[in-house]
């Protein structure tokens, strides 16, 4: 962790205000024996420093917390996934992890100040949906890693799965097995969509096909809209956002007598246990959860325990193939009717 990045303590803001630490500590305890003209200085000198009470280190009485703070969303099945591995690798670099979450009525500021104020000593965040700026905030304070979201800046970390690489190997897949008619359902302003996006109409045209994008969004009803948006005019494969994505459009294909793979073959993203499932064997692009997960841990780790710059790791996603994939229908892919 470099000078920069150090926590403000209540020396520092002590200097700042020209006053005692320990006047400064009888204002941060809010304690008698502070003249309201100088109580508000010392909290202007702190919220300049952006310094905040370390109620874990002053409770255990110690310099060194050892803790990473994890910010997930709640909603997000993949996400619960990493924080599963996370738990196991910063225990074997002799760390713990210290969970928020972002939800409804939750905000991701919200959580990571409660982490701060917990003392965690670096902070992971999972698919940050905060501005580089607020990143870059933080990142002055303690190291940041942003996991699964690389266009943070330069004073931010970042650990990611390539999505050109991944949605480049979908295509591949889908083509090999004879597709030409493939729809993309996107993200919508979920993190990563507009990399998925860019990536499906660049790699259709490399194919030499037509790149046709659906809105959608990350859950199984953005899913449902989206399939019925789909049957106005059928294609042979359907690359969705996500696996919850992916669920929603095969769930509305199916209310519709519509069968996967033996109408349209549907390609999800993430590998999540949704896909696993046994009714469910949905083909998707892995991730890696617990290698990113390791990834994560390890850079935070380095980067409290040594001055090292903020580095990018990215790593190479891959397919599984299951049961919602196979060659096309020739009558639905020459256009004719699908019933069985």
């Amino acid at each position: 962790m470099t000078e920069q990045q150090r926590r403000p303590t209540l020396m520092d803001v002590a200097k700042a205000a020209g006053v005692s630490r320990a006047l400064v500590s009888i204002v941060m305890r809010g304690a008698p024996g502070a003249a309201e003209e100088t109580r508000e200085n010392v909290l202007e000198a702190a919220r300049k420093l952006g310094y905040r009470v370390d109620t874990r280190a002053r409770l255990l009485r110690s310099t060194r917390t050892k803790l990473l703070g994890l910010v997930f969303s709640s909603s997000q099945p993949f996400h619960i996934e990493i924080v599963d591995a996370a738990y196991a690798k910063a225990a074997a670099r002799g760390y713990e992890i210290a969970l928020s979450a972002v939800a409804v009525g939750r905000p991701e500021a919200l959580a990571i100040e409660s982490l701060l104020d917990m003392g965690a000593e670096a902070l992971i965040l999972i698919s940050s949906a905060l501005s580089n700026n607020d990143l870059a905030r933080y990142a002055h304070h303690v190291p940041v890693v942003s996991l699964l979201r690389d266009d943070v800046g330069d004073s931010v970390d970042s650990v990611s799965s390539d999505d050109n690489a991944g949605i480049r190997i979908a295509l591949d897949h889908l083509t090999s097995l004879g597709h030409r008619r493939i729809v993309h359902v996107d993200g919508g302003t979920a993190v990563s969509s507009d990399q998925r996006r860019s990536a499906f109409r660049e790699e259709m045209l490399r194919h030499g096909l037509e790149p046709v994008v659906v809105p959608g969004g990350p859950y199984e009803e953005d899913g449902l809209r989206a399939g019925r948006i789909l049957q106005e005019d059928l294609p042979t494969a359907v690359i969705a956002f996500n696996d919850r994505c992916a669920l929603g459009v095969m769930e509305s294909l199916r209310a519709t007598g519509l069968g996967v793979p033996f109408d349209v073959s549907v390609l999800g993203y993430d590998d999540s246990q949704f896909a696993r499932l046994s009714y469910v064997q949905l083909s998707s692009i892995s991730q890696d959860a617990p290698l990113l997960a390791a990834a994560a841990v390890d850079r935070a780790v380095d980067r409290v325990e040594g001055p090292l710059p903020p580095s990018h790791v990215i790593r190479m996603p891959h397919l599984l193939i299951r049961q919602t994939t196979a060659q096309p229908n020739l009558q639905q892919s020459d256009g004719g009717s699908t019933a069985p």
